[in-house]
């Protein structure tokens, strides 16, 4: 996201709101009715064309309208628990986290505001946005920090990958539970069940036929040598607390629950302290084995894409460059067993096949960090699978309703 993209955008998102909201002289009166109520607390439908706006700017995939709907429901879940928690924001800290945000498109907080506001997206969409996450990760700590079990061992595993992750390349099978929205709780206790009893390679073999969804469940979800450090950071912690033939616990990503076995693991001492840097392009496709074929036979880097996707809606196509820490766990998986120009098309979105394609990935040399500081990241791996599961239990417990 940068300046030149938010004015790109400026034509497009004038004509969502024309589509997302009633003109007419009622316009003022329609654009404050209410849309939904999340336990009595009621969604508008000018927040629900601002949010959907809002998500056109930033290439969200799928449905802007459903998606901007779906992620106000979720805040107010969000906000309602940490009011009942007796949590709120300072002023500073929700400027703090507008101006961490804006830095993504190498801008401050008030010249972010600046440019959203050109294409009609308002600074109390943009605040509104950023309060309700950093809502969300005091909730999370309050509920869950003292809970999460951290001792000196996970600290001593995390700062072995992080010093020297291309010593280490991982032997593992997989095991990934589909979680359709609705059905998190269920995979997740299947999956705690399953992490619990599983014993031995040939049990989690068994069990990858019985209910793994991805792509290696015919052989028993092995997968071949994989270095270290591409994998998702939560996914490489999981698999640093194992030993041979050991299970994870349950590791949640967007969509599935995965549990892991490690089956070897291979070392070199001599290696350099690296961090992982990845760039990575998704085209939704439609879910068509021919035209996955056709496309593949066409494609050999990821520049191509760019041709594939002329006349296509611009959020079909999204190439995004980051940490491999970053990477949202289920694409990191993916991407983790890649070389550049390859692909995967084992996720889905929105009744699209996710054509992924590994563009490049780079190794660049760090500086160690400190032992409060992989406390802190791996106390926050652990919280993310925790999150899930909570609001979870906040979206079972409440009262949705249309007006």
């Amino acid at each position: 996201m940068a300046f030149s993209f938010l004015r790109r955008q400026a034509l497009v998102c004038g004509v969502a709101l024309a589509t997302l909201v009633p003109i007419g002289p009622g316009m003022a009166q329609d654009l404050f009715a209410p849309r939904i109520y999340v336990n009595n607390r009621v969604i508008t439908e000018y927040e629900v064309a601002q949010r959907a706006m809002f998500l056109q700017v930033l290439r969200a995939p799928g449905n802007p309208e459903d998606e901007a709907l779906k992620a106000l429901i979720e805040d107010r879940l969000r906000q309602t628990e940490a009011k009942r928690l007796g949590l709120s924001l300072t002023d500073q800290e929700v400027l703090q986290g507008m101006e961490e945000f804006a830095a993504r498109a190498n801008l401050n907080a008030e010249g972010l505001i600046d440019e959203f506001q050109k294409v009609g997206i308002s600074a109390e969409t943009f605040r509104d946005f950023v309060s309700a996450g950093l809502l969300w990760r005091k909730a999370i700590r309050a509920r869950f920090v003292g809970r999460v079990p951290v001792n000196e061992n996970d600290i001593d595993r995390a700062l072995e990958a992080s010093a020297r992750p291309r010593a280490l390349r991982v032997l593992v099978s997989e095991l990934v539970i589909p979680a359709p929205e609705g059905g998190e709780q269920e995979a997740l206790a299947l999956a705690d069940r399953l992490s619990q009893t599983i014993s031995g390679e040939g049990a989690f073999a068994s069990a990858v036929r019985q209910y793994s969804a991805a792509p290696t469940a015919g052989n028993g979800g092995r997968l071949d040598w994989v270095p270290l450090a591409n994998l998702p950071a939560a996914i490489g912690a999981a698999v640093l607390a194992l030993g041979p033939g050991e299970v994870s616990d349950p590791v949640v990503v967007p969509g599935a629950v995965v549990l892991l076995q490690l089956r070897d693991v291979a070392e070199d001492q001599s290696a350099e302290p690296i961090s992982v840097t990845v760039e990575w392009a998704e085209l939704l496709v439609p879910d068509d084995a021919a035209e996955i074929a056709r496309l593949r036979a066409s494609v050999d880097r990821c520049l191509d894409l760019y041709g594939q996707a002329e006349g296509l809606p611009e959020d079909r196509l999204t190439v995004t460059k980051q940490s491999a820490a970053e990477v949202p766990g289920d694409v990191g998986l993916e991407l983790a067993r890649l070389d550049p120009g390859e692909t995967s098309v084992a996720l889905t979105r929105s009744g699209f096949r996710r054509f992924l394609m590994l563009c490049g990935r780079e190794q660049t040399q760090e500086e160690p960090i400190s032992r409060d500081a992989v406390r802190e990241q791996v106390i926050n791996q652990k919280l993310e699978g925790m999150a899930e599961g909570y609001l979870e239990e906040l979206r079972s417990a409440a009262i949705i309703r249309t007006p």
